[in-house]
């Protein structure tokens, strides 16, 4: 499970912000208690803020580790593609990253320090028997291991100055290295300005498409002692489906089949057909059952189709979900309940996280106080995150009406409107 992220000098972040997911108030089952950390942490952190204020940028650089880790000894031979905030000392300083996470009882910690230029610095450490150990350092191409990794030397060799030496020694198939590359590689990205996939494309709502598609090879026969893969697929698609009904009361099923399309030619007169795979939702009314092609579906069904996957997969494996906007385009009460079911040990038995950003006040109502954060921009244009839970000290009660003192400007991160100045422009006054 996530502990903490912290980001410095990446778009709109200038100085250090830390997203942290140590509860405040532990009394309670959506936080989980970690007896290696003395800690109990949470299941869901959502940021909110007026817009423009770099709520997006938090999720983005959490993602942009994850890429870093899967691309950077493949892609990264010309340029490390970082954004460093673009004012004031911001392009001539490193861009730092930092993720604190627990996995299999272990806590590992992993820093990055980059320019554009190259990798600056590299660290991982872990904590057994809660005492901090490297795993490995370096500084430019010098790397250092911990003694008895004999097996990651090769790590050396591949090493550039651009290569992040994690996403080398992942290969190695070292547990030290192993298991915290997985934990970063597994996080998800989800949201409307992050997935731009069009309607048309066969790849749209594909990760939820897998929950429903019955794999190949499942008619095989299965070995006596082995479980049947069939039943695991059955339970799973099941719960997808009962996800999907919560959009739609009158979905029935889920079809996914394969048409003719035709490609046009170098002779217009000719064409070229492909058969492509397309999902269709199966709708019942009376005693009719009409399948739908997904591309027809409200925006608000084909946004939550698409989440089911990421959902559904996160809380499964006990992963890290990262969602940009949970509300754009989805009703409020499918927005708690997705809030609901991480929060829940019942439905999120293996430590999933959520992390999320929302404009939908609403959705305080369904969370606690160290589980909200907030937004603003400063003077020089810069972010800066801090938790809701330590607004002001003692003031922000655990039993405050969130939302209410929210909406009232308590807790700042409002947009400032200058309705002035809007009359003024609309030639409405003088």
């Amino acid at each position: 499970m996530l502990i903490r992220f912290e980001v410095a000098n990446f778009r709109s972040i200038l100085d250090p912000v830390e997203l942290s997911m140590v509860a405040i108030d532990q009394d309670r089952p959506a936080a989980r208690p970690v007896p290696n950390i003395n800690e109990s942490l949470l299941s869901v952190a959502a940021i909110f803020g007026p817009n423009a204020s770099g709520k997006s940028n938090v999720i983005a650089a959490m993602t942009w580790l994850r890429n870093a880790v899967w691309e950077s000894l493949r892609f990264w031979d010309d340029a490390v593609p970082v954004e460093p905030f673009a004012f004031a000392d911001g392009p001539n300083r490193f861009s730092a990253f930092t993720l604190e996470a627990v996995i299999r009882g272990v806590r590992f910690e992993y820093v990055v320090e980059v320019d554009r230029e190259a990798v600056r610095y590299e660290a991982l450490f872990h904590y057994p028997e809660k005492k901090r150990r490297r795993v490995f350092e370096r500084e430019g191409t010098n790397l250092t291991l911990q003694r008895g990794l004999g097996r990651l030397s090769g790590t050396r060799e591949l090493l550039t100055d651009r290569a992040l030496a994690l996403s080398i020694a992942r290969r190695f198939d070292e547990p030290l290295i192993s298991d915290l590359a997985s934990f970063i590689l597994n996080i998800q990205t989800f949201g409307q300005r992050i997935n731009r996939r069009s309607l048309g494309s066969p790849t749209f709502g594909a990760t939820t498409r897998r929950w429903f598609e019955e794999p190949d090879g499942n008619d095989q026969p299965v070995l006596p002692g082995f479980s049947d893969p069939r039943d695991e697929f059955k339970a799973d698609r099941a719960q997808a489906l009962a996800l999907l009904r919560m959009a739609d009361l009158g979905i029935d099923d889920v079809v996914i089949d394969e048409h003719e399309v035709a490609f046009p030619g170098v002779d217009p007169e000719a064409g070229r057909v492909r058969k492509q795979r397309r999902i269709r939702l199966v709708h019942r009314a009376a005693n009719e059952r009409v399948p739908f092609d997904l591309s027809a579906e409200s925006e608000g069904t084909r946004t939550w189709f698409q989440l089911i996957g990421p959902v559904l997969g996160a809380l499964k494996t006990g992963s890290l979900l990262l969602f940009d906007e949970l509300d754009a385009s989805l009703h409020p009460t499918l927005s708690a309940e997705v809030i609901r079911l991480f929060c829940d040990p019942v439905t999120n038995p293996s430590g999933a996280q959520l992390v999320f950003t929302s404009h939908d006040t609403s959705l305080l109502n369904h969370l606690n106080r160290d589980e909200v954060w907030l937004t603003e921009k400063g003077q020089d244009g810069s972010t800066r995150l801090g938790a809701l839970a330590e607004f002001a000290g003692e003031r922000v009660r655990r039993s405050q009406n969130l939302e209410r003192a929210y909406l009232h400007g308590r807790f700042g991160a409002l947009p400032e409107v200058d309705r002035t100045g809007v009359l003024r422009t609309l030639g409405l006054i003088g």
